[in-house]
């Protein structure tokens, strides 16, 4: 049985905050298949925005495949970053986050995503981290959260979050790991040319 990835999508959203993990999940699914003909994809991957069209970050435009009122429910959930302003104003949109993470077996935050994840009750005295140019500004916003630098994610069991931008492509393929083991982890990180980074810790 297929894992719903659901990523979030807002304006100003970082493309590869967005866009690296949704390459991971979907190439780890073609991979999958491509190992074991005939079975299904471990991911089926999908978006959701409070409206349409989603203008990321330095004017990249992106449909998502569902609204927040009738987005499905997700087992993986990605909350990525970048210009966090719109989405932490909007009471819609961090109601949402909550009512998704109560129900999915991840929530996964992509740089200033842990912004998102904090202001929405996600997670309130979790170990965290966010870009290394956020950091302080996470610390001071929410001082009872545990926020790690220098970490390219931090993997609480449940919740996961990773540093700035390309960390969400190692954070997810470690997720691709966890949920579906390390060969199929491996061999998406090849197939998309990337030297996969794992310094991560873990307060589990």
């Amino acid at each position: 049985m297929s894992l719903r990835v659901l990523i979030l999508a807002f304006d100003g959203v970082e493309a590869l905050d967005f866009a690296g993990p949704f390459e991971v999940f979907t190439t780890a699914s073609r991979v999958s298949q491509r190992m074991q003909p005939g079975t299904p994809a471990p991911f089926h991957v999908a978006s959701a925005a409070l409206g349409q069209p989603v203008q990321a970050r330095a004017g990249l435009q992106l449909l998502a495949d569902h609204r927040l009122a009738d987005s499905p429910a997700a087992d993986v959930l990605i909350v990525p970053g970048g210009v966090v302003d719109a989405p932490m104003a909007s009471a819609d949109t961090l109601r949402w986050i909550a009512h998704q993470a109560a129900g999915a077996r991840i929530v996964a935050s992509v740089c200033t995503g842990a912004f998102l994840l904090a202001e929405s009750g996600v997670v309130t005295s979790d170990a965290v981290t966010t870009h290394w140019e956020d950091i302080a500004d996470l610390r001071e916003r929410f001082p009872s959260l545990d926020v790690r630098d220098g970490v390219r994610w931090v993997d609480n069991g449940r919740i996961v979050s990773s540093a700035g931008i390309s960390a969400g492509i190692d954070m997810s393929l470690h997720l691709v790991e966890r949920l579906a083991g390390r060969e199929l982890a491996e061999r998406t990180a090849r197939q998309m040319d990337y030297a996969w980074t794992r310094n991560e810790t873990s307060s589990a």
